[in-house]
């Protein structure tokens, strides 16, 4: 592959990207264009490392890494699981953790119990219809929501939700706590099957670079 071509990475908006950047500068990629709060550019570009990036909504980083638009992209696990592109998923960049969890009322605790037909209201439906039809084999109705789901069990719309729980303070506030985890979550690096076959090196270097940097940082935060 020409050394001419850009490398190119889809990043989520918000925290993410700016975790990211943060941890790019530490192994030695910047892109000064991006410090700029008051650009109204599109696509930032680091001339000198042939790397172009650019911000995008979360769900929408795995569709532009499948179909090619960025060779990488920079994520939450949630939104790979729910979105389920065809992209490979090469690292676990370890910050923005929480998990994904069924939660509910105490009360509906039996419920997951006995394989009873129950009501899911949940902004994931695709992690939430796998969760319980392939992991717990219950039959359930998904309802898609996309604002604040712990709505669901309190007006009575469904049984359980299936979210992202951080601290869980709103759940508490609201009378309702964590019933089972569906799995842990954090940011990864996902990539384009083409771009991994055509840019192997390139990439595989940046991932080793990333990991001896992440496992360095673990390193000195653990105690002796």
């Amino acid at each position: 592959m020409s050394e001419d071509r850009y490398l190119t990475f889809a990043l989520g908006k918000g925290r993410l990207a700016n975790k990211t950047m943060e941890l790019f500068e530490e192994i030695g990629i910047t892109c000064e264009e991006m410090k700029d709060k008051n650009s109204r550019k599109l696509i930032f570009v680091n001339e000198e490392q042939k790397l172009r990036f650019f911000l995008s909504k979360g769900p929408d980083v795995p569709t532009y890494v499948e179909y090619g638009a960025a060779d990488i992209g920079i994520v939450g696990r949630d939104t790979i699981l729910e979105e389920n592109r065809n992209v490979h998923e090469v690292l676990d960049l370890g910050y923005g953790k929480c998990r994904m969890c069924v939660c509910g009322p105490v009360s509906a605790k039996k419920l997951l119990l006995h394989h009873e037909r129950i009501r899911v209201a949940s902004k994931y439906p695709n992690i939430a219809k796998d969760y319980f039809y392939n992991k717990k084999h219950q039959t359930v109705d998904i309802i898609k929501l996309n604002g604040s789901v712990e709505l669901g069990p309190l007006v009575e719309l469904s049984d359980v939700i299936v979210d992202i729980v951080e601290t869980g303070s709103t759940l508490k506030e609201n009378g309702l706590e964590v019933l089972e985890e569906v799995c842990p979550l954090s940011a990864r690096m996902i990539v384009n099957p083409v771009s991994m076959q055509m840019e192997t090196e390139r990439i595989k270097d940046l991932v080793n670079r990333l990991r001896m940097r992440l496992e360095a940082t673990l390193k000195s935060n653990t105690p002796q």
